[in-house]
């Protein structure tokens, strides 16, 4: 995830860091929705479509890349062509056509959000690049004139505003730093084996009943368990996790004051265990989670407040939660919709290759990601992007979605290609704010779809494509629901 995404559905800065009681009910038809991430979507009754992502691949469709350069000039937007409908339910079901029009006529567009936020969206790929890593773009929303309208509902009054997502050098080095030293590849590699156990005990929970909802019994309580799991949270607390995450996703098309309660409850909960786990330190060095590595690179190096610290653990759990959810769960949609890539990956698995299914969740992450958008950012000055001056204070979102379907970046970016090379999508972001926790991400996204293709191996959608929904928001792109079915099969 980039420094992650940033709803109660977010995680830190871009990337990865995702329900009732495993997931969230569907939200009344047609009503603008205010979303974690501080803007609204009207969505609710919105169905999915054949998109340009639905597009049936051909197995081997690695057109070669465009290379990147310069990019072209706009095209001239005739009278007669309005700017497509934005935040609709039908651009919630399916955003790639407007984003194409976006890219070819208005690359930098600046739009009013429902909420009331003007903002810049930035469409094409080597502006959106250009983008992320340009320092004069902050994170911080000190620089917006509404800060309140951005950012995660609830943050500011939790007192959880120091985190990577808000923050800029010199503080977002020192703690990007620390983090660092807690959240290594060699805990992610370690971790590996309690991913599978899980991924297998939820399938093994509706295997054999031959039909599940994907989002609520697999996509969902998968990363809350394991970043539960990995951040030291107690076995019995857990369920509690998994309940406020659940309010968060449920409400986070709605009213922000609903994911704000849950903010502020995970907010205490954090602070205590904490509290708790320092003073355990001081009896035994011996626990390996990672709110305790945090406590030790604190107490033998840059210091760490205790608002800093309880703020980094909690963008770090939505960093390995809602866009890990969306990463399953539009996955495989993407595979269930495209069946010759599905049988190549399956053939794949079967003689025991993993080459395949780590270059295809690259091209899942590109095709139809988690994030849709990056996170906030706010020019502190004026500057140009594509050509397009921007004024000092006005906040810039990258729009990840319509760049990493650039056709001057990627060659047939409306088709899905597991194989596909050169593959530098934006999916986790770029620059200093790249997703810290992509390791992890990556890693469930690999566990979670070979187990499922192998174990389930008929499996198929429940439901016509049209009657899926997808989650009103900003930020993120997923599934409200997942309907499979499949020849039922005894446990492991």
């Amino acid at each position: 995830m980039p420094d992650t995404p940033g709803t109660p559905r977010t995680a830190p800065g871009s990337c990865p860091v995702s329900g009732t009681t495993s997931g969230a009910a569907p939200a009344a038809s047609g009503t603008a929705r205010e979303t974690s991430s501080g803007t609204a979507r009207e969505t609710a009754s919105g169905t999915a479509r054949d998109t340009a992502s639905g597009a049936a691949p051909g197995a081997g469709s690695g057109a070669a890349p465009v290379a990147s350069g310069t990019a072209s000039a706009p095209t001239p937007v005739p009278a007669s062509a309005p700017v497509p409908e934005l935040f609709s339910w039908e651009f919630a079901s399916d955003p790639y056509p407007a984003y194409a029009w976006l890219r070819e006529h208005a690359p930098v567009h600046r739009t009013r959000l429902p909420s009331g936020v003007e903002a810049w969206l930035v469409t094409r790929y080597a502006d959106a690049r250009q983008a992320l890593a340009d320092q004069r773009l902050s994170k911080n929303p000190v620089h917006h004139a509404e800060p309140g309208k951005t950012g995660i509902p609830g943050e500011r009054s939790a007192g959880l505003m120091t985190h990577l997502l808000n923050i800029d050098p010199p503080d977002h080095t020192r703690l990007r730093r620390l983090v660092s030293k807690a959240f290594t590849p060699r805990r992610v590699a370690a971790f590996a084996p309690r991913v599978q156990e899980l991924t297998d005990r939820l399938i093994d929970s509706f295997a054999a009943r031959g039909s599940a909802d994907l989002i609520h019994e697999f996509a969902f309580p998968l990363p809350i368990y394991a970043i539960c799991d990995m951040l030291g949270v107690p076995a019995e607390d857990q369920d509690d996790f998994r309940d406020w995450a659940g309010m968060m996703i449920r409400h986070g098309g709605g009213p922000r004051g609903g994911v704000a309660r849950s903010v502020k409850k995970i907010r205490g909960y954090l602070a205590e265990l904490i509290h708790r786990k320092r003073e355990d330190l001081g009896q035994d060095d011996g626990a390996d989670d990672l709110i305790s590595g945090l406590i030790r690179a604190s107490d033998h190096g840059d210091h760490l407040t205790e608002a800093e610290a309880v703020a980094m653990c909690f963008v770090l759990l939505f960093a390995g939660f809602e866009t890990t959810i969306n990463l399953i769960g539009n996955g495989t949609y993407a595979l269930l919709r495209n069946p010759e890539q599905r049988a190549r990956l399956q053939s794949s698995l079967a003689a025991g290759e993993t080459g395949l299914l780590e270059t295809g969740v690259e091209e899942l992450l590109r095709y139809d990601g988690p994030v849709e958008l990056a996170t906030w950012r706010y020019a502190t000055t004026g500057l140009t992007i594509g050509g397009q001056p921007i004024p000092a204070g006005d906040p810039v979102l990258v729009v990840l979605a319509a760049a990493d379907r650039d056709p001057e970046r990627f060659g047939a970016p409306d088709t899905l290609d597991l194989g596909r090379k050169d593959n530098q999508h934006l999916g986790y972001g770029h620059g200093i704010h790249y997703c810290l926790g992509a390791p992890l991400a990556r890693l469930e996204g690999q566990t979670a779809l070979a187990t499922l293709l192998t174990r389930l191996p008929d499996l198929r959608l429940g439901v016509d494509p049209d009657e899926l929904r997808w989650r009103g928001g900003l930020i993120m792109r997923g599934l409200r629901t997942l309907p499979v079915e499949f020849t039922p099969s005894a446990h492991r």
